[in-house]
């Protein structure tokens, strides 16, 4: 479609046909200056075939016509160094040519793909996403939040149960006897009785602890 609107493939095919013409004319030129190059050469060898057999005259025409020659490749030079340069300027034109039909191509779908996606479907699509995401928040909030009998429970009376159970835990640590590491069996010697050991006197402590125990138990 675009194509046809911007016209690009005759261009495109006079450009081919016109380099494919200069090609055509380059080489024919090229043939012919090689052939004239031939020529050239032959009348360089006349010349000393007629210059060993003592022919000045014979000699000077040949130089002459190798002359004439010289100045028909110069020529040909000129006329390929011209279409040489022609043919630069053809193809930098024809890749601007072809660059900016590609640009105009570019643009051209650009603008089709804006107007198929117009802003106001956009907002009408970003509107269902986000009615589709919070519809999905509550259901899985419903699905997470307690049934039955666990939803009737009340989260500061089990607070506060939790509180009562670890005062009870932390009292009763507190009221635990204190315990006394066993005292290590003294070696006594052969011969030599064993004396009774002497019980030790309770500190106040230990005797505070004993009748708050004694008081607990009434």
């Amino acid at each position: 479609m675009f194509s046809r609107m911007f016209g690009k493939p005759k261009q495109e095919t006079n450009a081919v046909a016109t380099l494919d013409k200069l090609n055509e004319t380059l080489e024919m030129l090229e043939k012919k200056e090689k052939v004239l190059l031939k020529k050239v050469g032959a009348e360089v060898e006349k010349a000393k075939e007629f210059t060993r057999g003592k022919n000045k005259r014979a000699a000077i025409q040949c130089l002459k016509r190798k002359r004439l020659y010289e100045q028909q490749i110069e020529q040909l030079g000129n006329f390929q160094l011209r279409i040489h340069d022609q043919m630069i300027m053809l193809e930098g034109a024809k890749a601007t040519t072809e660059t900016v039909d590609a640009l105009r191509t570019g643009a051209a779908a650009m603008k089709a793909m804006q107007k198929a996606t117009n802003i106001d479907d956009v907002d009408k699509t970003m509107d269902e996403i986000n009615e589709q995401t919070e519809n999905m928040k509550q259901i899985q909030d419903a699905l997470s939040a307690p049934i039955g009998a666990a939803a009737d429970f009340d989260e500061d009376e089990l607070e506060a149960e939790l509180e009562e159970l670890e005062g009870a835990e932390l009292e009763e640590q507190l009221l635990q006897p204190a315990t006394t590491t066993p005292a290590a069996p003294v070696q006594v010697p052969a011969g030599r009785q064993p004396t009774r050991p002497v019980a030790s006197k309770p500190t106040p402590e230990e005797d505070e602890l004993a009748a708050l125990q004694a008081e607990m138990a009434l």
